[in-house]
């Protein structure tokens, strides 16, 4: 064999061997960040909950088939006193559902009043302060749906999720400001409107702002639709390429009781499952504003139709499309099925 054939095989061996060690770091790096998110004993945000008497629904048995709801809660733990759980910002379910491949999303008002289970009744917001398994049964009875997994973060985990996939390009519909004294300016809003591209600061003051007519309806709403841009940046090549790092990034500040393996199937079916559409809990036709004592709260005017609207909404069937001659096929021009289902649910669902 000549000496450059050779030289060529050393080339081709070292290059095949750096592949496959990166391939190991890498595998690896993320098995590592992954079980990170899982905190027990003193690292678990909820170390200071007794043990919770309420009981939520196991995990299925992974068959591919069943459909899966995890409830999303981001706490605003400012002013929280150490070891206290402070109450939910934002709560919002996404539902996966493998075989359709697609993923719905509900965000729940916060000051949705409802039965809080082995406690009395209280806004939806109160549920987490006494434990997970307490939001998530609170959250499942109100939808009718079973709720197995939750994913806890504050404003430092979401900040950090979105700079780690290097700020997310959005359209912000209007100016935003609100000057926050009480934290000496630390969470001023102040966006302008047009397109932008929203670090984890500009992000985090976009999705929190409330300071409007319709309040925290529109917020849910400008929630929901940067989740879904965030989705769409998180299936990028690029961000998965470092998964690693965004999750070395997050780690200290989520919880969830997702196992590893959980993850690793979820994340498949996320990644080739399509946003199908998004809802505010209530929706407008069922809500309700009343006074309990001397708050103002929301209730659902009727618990059986809510649980049947969000049934049509999970059930409801892929459309077929239909071509230009108005026959079954595709066509290109044909509005996808995710922008068919958000302008439906925003006609009489949402506030604006």
């Amino acid at each position: 064999m000549s000496s450059r054939k050779k030289t060529i095989l050393w080339i081709v061996a070292i290059i095949l061997i750096a592949v496959i060690g990166y391939a190991i770091y890498y595998v690896t790096s993320i098995y590592n960040g992954l079980e990170g998110l899982k905190k027990d004993g003193e690292a678990s945000p909820f170390k200071t909950i007794a043990t919770e008497p309420v009981s939520v629904p196991d995990p299925p048995k992974w068959e591919g088939t069943e459909p899966v709801n995890i409830l999303l809660m981001g706490v605003d733990a400012r002013g929280a006193k150490e070891g206290e759980v402070p109450r939910s910002d934002s709560m919002m379910v996404a539902s996966l559902d493998p075989v359709k491949k697609k993923i719905h999303v509900f965000s729940i008002l916060r000051d949705t009043y409802v039965d809080i289970p082995e406690h009395r009744k209280d806004r939806i917001n109160t549920a987490i302060t006494h434990g997970p398994n307490t939001a998530m049964k609170a959250v499942g009875d109100l939808l009718g749906i079973p709720i197995q997994y939750y994913v806890y973060t504050d404003f430092q985990g979401f900040i950090k999720l979105v700079d780690a996939v290097n700020g997310v390009d959005f359209f912000v519909e209007k100016d935003m400001y609100y000057p926050s004294n009480a934290d000496k300016h630390e969470y001023d809003i102040n966006l302008k409107e047009g397109m932008q591209h929203l670090d984890g600061n500009t992000a985090l003051q976009y999705v929190r702002f409330r300071h409007d007519a319709t309040s925290d309806f529109s917020r849910t709403e400008r929630q929901r639709e940067f989740l879904k841009a965030m989705a769409e940046k998180l299936q990028s090549t690029t961000s998965i390429m470092k998964l690693p790092s965004i999750l070395e990034g997050v780690s200290p500040y989520i919880d969830t009781n997702l196992s590893v393996n959980d993850m690793w199937k979820l994340a498949s079916v996320g990644y080739q499952s399509k946003m199908a559409g998004s809802e505010q809990i209530p929706p407008m036709k069922l809500l309700k504003e009343t006074t309990v004592g001397a708050s103002d709260v929301i209730t659902v005017s009727n618990e059986k139709a809510l649980k049947s609207y969000i049934q049509d909404i999970l059930s409801k069937p892929e459309p077929v499309p239909v071509s230009s001659e108005g026959k079954p096929g595709t066509d290109d021009s044909t509005t996808s099925t995710q922008d068919k289902t958000s302008s439906s649910t925003k006609d009489g669902t949402d506030s604006n």
